[in-house]
């Protein structure tokens, strides 16, 4: 049955992207409020239901959450009134048709395997930071199996050491098992969102490995004792 409703999601999803994309394009000025009506109807669709523990602090500049699914960035669009600028790889970007699911609201797309990459995302950040936009970014640079966090890459850190950004870590629970691309598998269930407390960047500390660590621990203790 997961599977049946994973192919309705799959046809669902690619209607609605192309119709999305359509309408950011018709309407460039007002793209997060198209994205914001688009998560809302995925998360109806999907049967997602959310607990949360702690509170967003959307004052905060930088969002860094862990990578399950591409059911974290749905639920996190559906949480934050902010129109966010996620970080995505260059790969997704150049993908014929569905690319613009990223160019459209102007996302940040980068190359990992380019030196100069990293030199785009902060002058990219910035921009987006000056026109009111916090930065969303995974620090893992791929998705999981939901049970650990892999090692931060550097990106994160040093766009928010510069810029001096405030941070908010988020850890969330349970969002592969109800959709994983890799496997085909759809089922509707619990989402459960985590808000750590907000941190100050700043290349005097060591933020971001304590962040890393107390979000893997949170992960493991939370999937063990409720998921």
């Amino acid at each position: 049955m997961s599977r049946i409703r994973a192919l309705l999601v799959v046809i669902q999803f690619s209607l609605t992207v192309a119709v999305t994309i359509f309408f950011m394009y018709l309407f460039r000025n007002h793209t997060h409020k198209v994205i914001k009506i688009w998560m809302k109807f995925q998360m109806f669709f999907l049967g997602i239901k959310l607990e949360q523990e702690g509170s967003l602090d959307e004052t905060c500049d930088m969002v860094i959450l862990n990578h399950q699914s591409l059911l974290d960035i749905i639920v996190m669009e559906y949480i934050h009134s902010k129109n966010l600028a996620w970080v995505a790889k260059k790969e997704i970007t150049d993908l014929p048709f569905f690319g613009h699911i990223i160019k459209a609201p102007r996302m940040i797309s980068i190359d990992r395997e380019n030196k100069a990459g990293l030199v785009k995302l902060l002058r990219e950040s910035k921009d987006r930071l000056s026109k009111g936009r916090p930065i969303a970014i995974f620090p893992e640079g791929t998705r999981t199996d939901g049970k650990t966090i892999l090692p931060f890459k550097s990106g994160a850190k040093m766009v928010a050491n510069k810029l001096k950004l405030r941070v908010q870590p988020v850890v969330m629970l349970n969002t592969r098992k109800i959709l994983d691309s890799k496997k085909l598998t759809c089922n509707p269930g619990i989402v459960k969102v985590i808000y750590l407390e907000p941190v100050q960047a700043s290349n005097d500390t060591d933020w971001f490995k304590q962040t890393e660590l107390k979000m893997n621990e949170i992960l493991k203790e939370k999937s063990k004792n409720e998921f």
